[in-house]
């Protein structure tokens, strides 16, 4: 074939193929439908990927092609710029008119309740993330007797939520998460769940990692059965509550606070204290369901960063021993 007719031959064949690319840009570059200014509301969550923002809108119905969808954000600068929300967008939007939807700013607010909160600190928390709506001392009254049923996770709040809808949210959640999610584990459980959800809280401040959690529980569920008192450093810091000098809640007790009178005092005191002491997350609750069978009795945090465990007394203060002096 002579050079120029196969020259002529490639570049027909190029401008096909880009012709066809323009084509197909511009067809995937449409809204799904016309006929509806229906809205859908589209959750990103914190970090999510644009390849799975992209293939969730697909999903969803609500771009042709999560291709052209990704190609649109790369050619207007927006990956770095789409936010994690909760958005309101439509099938009769462009995938430009979508993307660009998903980096302005949202009405919602994600809120993280950490592990071992107590019910103080989630409800002062509520004015840091700027859900200016909740009234703290609302949402007290209304998580009254609920200590350790208010589930430390990442929720996503609308600005304008009041304290009774937080409230109903967080609830909610662990109903689904605990109640529900956990139904097997507690009814093979030796423990009634009320004094599982006592045992968790304390293993929650007491220990670190679900292995160490149920160890914990395990030694605290063997000094329960044979009446010796719990001896837990953590209930004696939910007696003192808030140290003003310190700003903390969980500031570490001292010899003389062995001495509180209160019947969280599990040094005075024997079995379980009369409520949770905070708000345990789901390996602790699974570690107070289902301890680990151990012969020991006693632990300790010792200077170096460890938890170290003895079968009586005399080990017990060796550990100290060793690693406290």
């Amino acid at each position: 074939m002579p050079f120029k007719k196969l020259l002529a031959t490639i570049t027909a064949m190029i401008f096909v193929l880009v012709l066809g690319f323009v084509g197909y840009f511009y067809l995937f570059s449409q809204p799904m439908t016309t006929d509806t200014t229906a809205k859908t509301q589209f959750v990103i969550p914190r970090g999510q990927a644009v390849s799975i923002i992209a293939s969730r809108l697909k999903e969803k119905g609500l771009i042709k092609s999560s291709i052209i969808f990704r190609l649109v954000v790369k050619q207007q600068g927006l990956e770095s710029k789409l936010q994690s929300g909760s958005f309101e967008v439509s099938s009769s939007m462009t995938p430009a008119e979508i993307a660009l939807k998903l980096t302005q700013g949202t009405d919602d607010v994600w809120v993280t309740i950490l592990e071992g909160w107590r019910l103080e600190q989630v409800a002062a928390s509520f004015a840091e993330y700027g859900l200016s709506m909740v009234d703290s001392d609302e949402f007290m009254s209304l998580a009254l007797g609920q200590e350790g049923q208010t589930f430390p996770d990442t929720y996503l709040f609308a600005k304008e939520s009041t304290a009774t809808k937080v409230h109903q949210v967080i609830q909610n959640n662990f109903e689904k998460k605990v109640t529900v999610g956990l139904e097997d584990e507690i009814k093979k459980s030796e423990r009634s769940f009320d004094d599982a959800l006592v045992m968790a809280s304390i293993v929650e401040r007491e220990a670190r990692g679900y292995e160490e959690m149920r160890h914990v529980a395990g030694i605290l569920w063997n000094r329960y059965d044979i009446d010796m008192a719990l001896q837990a450093d953590a209930t004696l810091q939910y007696v003192k509550g808030y140290d003003k000098q310190a700003q903390s809640w969980w500031e570490p007790p001292t010899s003389f606070d062995k001495k509180l009178d209160s019947p969280f005092n599990t040094y005075l005191n024997y079995g379980l204290p009369p409520q949770p002491i905070c708000n345990p997350g789901l390996d602790a609750i699974k570690a107070a369901l289902n301890p680990l069978d151990t012969a020991n009795f006693f632990y300790l945090h010792g200077g170096d960063g460890g938890i170290h465990y003895g079968k009586n007394l005399e080990e017990h203060n060796s550990n100290v021993q060793r690693y406290l002096r």
